[in-house]
């Protein structure tokens, strides 16, 4: 049974515990996208925070064969989640194996949304930090291009990435 809180909701700046981010990121975090009426969320264990054009950034890696990329593709926004201080394990593996095809992971997961403040994808209801992010831009990553070590380990199905490249607009901590 999950514990019940009170949500307390702040507004942060995007560098705000990225230490604690980073460390959570190795057990994972959850990316949520919607478009065209519907929400999917999924496990993510890369990303990075930083600086490009000027602008607090977050990249994220998403294979070509999962749900959310079609989702993403079409609306341009999504939001990570990273769990601090809560225990979403269980939630993170189901998220990071069943396809948004299949079902509708929110819904089975009993995950709770909360809007965000400046897109319209939804963050998840639960302790820890929330990106909103708006893509600045995307790219396949080419195998060609590719150092062997790395394509060997992670591409030996040639199932790729899309790399994104997301303003982060908004950072919010809930405690």
């Amino acid at each position: 049974m999950k514990k019940e809180y009170k949500t307390d909701i702040k507004n942060v700046a995007y560098d705000y515990k990225i230490s604690d981010f980073l460390k959570q990121l190795d057990k994972g975090a959850f990316l949520t996208t919607q478009y065209a009426g519907e929400n999917n969320v999924m496990t993510i264990g890369w990303a990075q925070i930083g600086i490009i054009w000027r602008k607090p950034v977050m990249t994220v890696l998403v294979r070509k064969s999962r749900h959310t990329k079609t989702l993403l593709d079409g609306s341009k926004e999504f939001t990570v989640s990273v769990p601090l201080n809560c225990d979403m394990q269980k939630e993170l593996a189901h998220c990071g194996t069943v396809s948004g095809k299949d079902e509708d992971k929110i819904s089975t997961q009993k995950l709770k949304i909360l809007e965000s403040e400046k897109i319209n994808t939804p963050c998840l209801d639960m302790l820890g930090l929330h990106y909103e992010c708006m893509v600045l831009y995307q790219t396949e990553i080419k195998l060609s291009e590719l150092d062997e070590i790395v394509n060997d380990t992670w591409y030996q199905d040639g199932d790729t990435h899309t790399m994104y490249i997301a303003e982060i607009v908004n950072t919010r901590s809930i405690e």
